[in-house]
């Protein structure tokens, strides 16, 4: 088995320094460094797609670019890449939405990946017109999916849900292939729907025994349903030639976080509702003491970033032992990131995936063509 990397595209801006945003919380100034221009973005899409990575994930929320309309206008600059589109059900008609993934994969080839955003902050969503509760969101994820996965399966719908109803919907072409859907929660609610609906099971870097705890229970819970479902990992990654570069690096970032920053952004993450950002938040506590939580697993990106708040630290080998450590738990997927977007792009494809591929668990998608060499071009 091959592991699959994924790489993230930055639409709420880049920079040398942690951008932060997300879960309520507004992106921060450095955001403005680079902006999300569609030519650099591109420029990413293109090396994560030279160095071996499959798709690219784009967030979702007011803090950010569109999602839908960035990924359509990049996919243009890119021939393989596929594009992991994070949108909320409760915001698109799930007969749109559906319609919607079935151009793009038309348009691009087939190269769509839905990651499907529940919403953990009612305080946002109420901003787009959505007043339900957390879970009647969740519920309203579950009728959505099920609606759409007919419609993908060619069927015409009619559905009388709780929270979403539809008559004679159809699809006058399905997709070809149908979007895998990925999804993430850590709530009873999340993993209900994931055990019903869903393709992959996303969880954020947490430590390996707590990851371990959450396969071990969606397998229960999928199993119930006659499903089994894949797992991946959101981290962030900090990798050089070696550990000592690696951990310079990251105090170097931890250096740049104002600590009036840090109080604000950590009152605003605390009023979230999300089961899965309350267990980043215990990861560090708010306190910049203590960071390397595990060995080269580092909460410090958490101090200023809602959602996604760990990162792989340490040498290129032991960053690729991390991942294989996550591998053996039944992690498949890895969605990575790092500041700036581009360069540790590099950092990574040319530093970690050769290792990995000596050891037999990773291949180039595009196997015929090389490998990157296991070296970097730039300085740290």
């Amino acid at each position: 088995m091959s592991l699959t990397f994924h790489w993230f595209l930055p639409t709420n801006g880049d920079s040398r320094h942690v951008v932060g945003g997300g879960h309520g919380t507004p992106a921060s100034p450095a955001g403005r460094d680079r902006p999300p221009t569609i030519a650099y973005l591109s420029q990413i899409a293109r090396a994560a797609e030279d160095l071996g990575f499959v798709g690219a994930l784009t967030p979702t929320g007011a803090w950010c670019e569109d999602a839908w309309l960035t990924t359509a206008m990049v996919s243009q600059a890119t021939e393989h890449l596929k594009f992991l589109v994070a949108f909320r059900p409760g915001f698109v008609s799930p007969t749109l939405a559906a319609q919607m993934a079935s151009t793009f994969q038309r348009q691009t080839g087939g190269r769509l990946l839905l990651n499907v955003v529940t919403g953990g902050e009612s305080h946002e969503q109420r901003a787009y017109g959505d007043f339900l509760d957390k879970d009647a969101r969740y519920r309203r994820t579950g009728e959505f999916l099920e609606i759409v996965r007919r419609l993908w399966a060619g069927e015409t719908v009619t559905a009388d849900g709780e929270h979403l109803s539809v008559r004679d919907a159809a699809l006058a072409r399905i997709p070809e292939p149908v979007p895998q859907v990925y999804f993430g929660g850590s709530s009873p609610a999340a993993a209900e729907v994931a055990a019903r609906h869903v393709d992959v099971y996303l969880t954020w870097g947490e430590p390996p025994a707590q990851v371990a705890e959450k396969i071990a229970l969606l397998r229960t819970l999928a199993a119930r349903e006659g499903r089994t479902l894949r797992f991946g990992i959101r981290l962030h990654v900090i990798t050089r030639d070696t550990a000592e570069q690696a951990w310079a690096q990251a105090r170097r970032l931890l250096d740049g976080f104002d600590p009036e920053t840090v109080r604000t952004v950590q009152a605003g993450l605390a009023r979230s509702e999300s089961e899965g950002q309350r267990r980043m938040l215990a990861l560090h506590g708010g306190s910049r003491d203590g960071l390397e939580i595990r060995p080269n697993l580092w909460a410090g990106i958490g101090l200023v970033r809602g959602g996604a708040g760990t990162a792989l630290v340490g040498s290129h080998e032991e960053v690729a032992e991390r991942i294989e450590e996550y591998a053996a738990l039944g992690i498949e997927e890895f969605v990575l990131s790092g500041y700036p977007h581009l360069e540790e792009a590099y950092w990574f494809g040319e530093g970690v995936l050769p290792r990995l591929a000596a050891r037999g668990t990773w291949r180039h998608p595009r196997a015929a063509e090389p490998a990157p060499a296991a070296q970097v071009p730039f300085a740290s």
